[in-house]
């Protein structure tokens, strides 16, 4: 029998421990939510700013809207990747960064992506590596630096108001989206692998195109979120939603080490929801992005 010396024992172990797998339920019970499983071995969580009052132009935001935290999860041989995206106010910011900071976590951006929100929101997006419950804890610590709920809330009674003829939109736009939170969303994966460095992120860790539809009152809908883009995609949209009165409201980066370099372009919208999706429609043309 061979005898295994010292050394080898110790690389076994070692290679074990590298290829165990995450204790996810750990990581809910640190970030107080249960994981939502996507495509490509991503564990995502949603962390939405119910306790924000948020208005633009006299619209009441709806947190499905723009005011989504999120972060998620990509396992990697027991270790992860975490990216996300954090909704704060001004006075958060500090604090929340201070934490992150401390932790190990990259501050990838911090910036608007909405224009005169009543009372002013920022989006903070990072970015981790290692073990996902280190990383989680972190997180948590950061979030409780804000006002960001970490506890689930007990679900409300669904209230009636304005609907979306939602097929309509998906006739329109050649896409299917969901319902969640009053609000009509749709994601759409560009077409070719982003990676950052060197790590394939899929389009549930953000580098999917986001549209989101509020109905309103007499048949309109607030709508924004943001196009993902290429350098020379970024002036053919936007030239798109301003000839379809769409406004753009931020045009920046989310990643730092992307691959391809990768654009953002948030824009806001009013009007008849059927008017809106053409625009986007107009927008979506100019874009590379996967077959629905």
């Amino acid at each position: 029998m061979r005898t295994l010396t010292l050394a080898t024992v110790l690389a076994l172990a070692f290679a074990a421990s590298a290829h165990a797998e995450a204790d996810w339920k750990q990581v809910e019970q640190v970030l107080g939510r249960e994981v939502a499983g996507q495509p490509g071995g991503v564990h995502r969580f949603s962390l939405p700013r119910s306790d924000l009052k948020v208005t633009v132009d006299g619209i009441a935001i709806k947190p499905a809207l723009a005011l989504g935290s999120w972060l998620a999860f990509k396992e990697m041989n027991g270790r992860a990747m975490v990216m996300g995206d954090l909704v704060l106010t001004e006075p958060e910011i500090g604090p929340v960064m201070s934490r992150l900071a401390e932790g190990g976590i990259e501050i990838t951006a911090l910036h608007n992506h909405l224009l005169r929100a009543q009372p002013a929101t920022f989006y903070m997006h990072v970015e981790g590596h290692g073990d996902p419950v280190k990383l989680a804890q972190t997180l948590r610590l950061a979030l409780e630096q804000s006002r960001t709920p970490l506890t689930l809330a007990p679900a409300a009674a669904e209230q009636k108001g304005p609907e979306l003829d939602t097929a309509a939109l998906e006739r329109v736009l050649g896409r299917k989206g969901k319902t969640s939170g009053g609000v009509y969303q749709l994601s759409i994966p560009r077409a070719e692998m982003v990676s950052a460095n060197g790590t394939e992120v899929p389009a549930s860790m953000g580098t999917a195109i986001a549209i989101n539809f509020q109905p309103l009152d007499d048949g309109r809908a607030a709508t924004t979120g943001d196009f993902v883009l290429r350098a020379e995609e970024v002036n053919p949209v936007l030239r798109a939603l301003r000839e379809h009165g769409l406004e753009v409201t931020a045009i920046h980066n989310h990643m730092l080490q992307d691959e391809p370099r990768l654009f953002f372009m948030h824009f806001w919208g009013v009007d008849e929801a059927g008017k809106l999706a053409e625009g986007l429609k107009a927008a979506l043309d100019k874009v590379h992005v996967a077959r629905s």
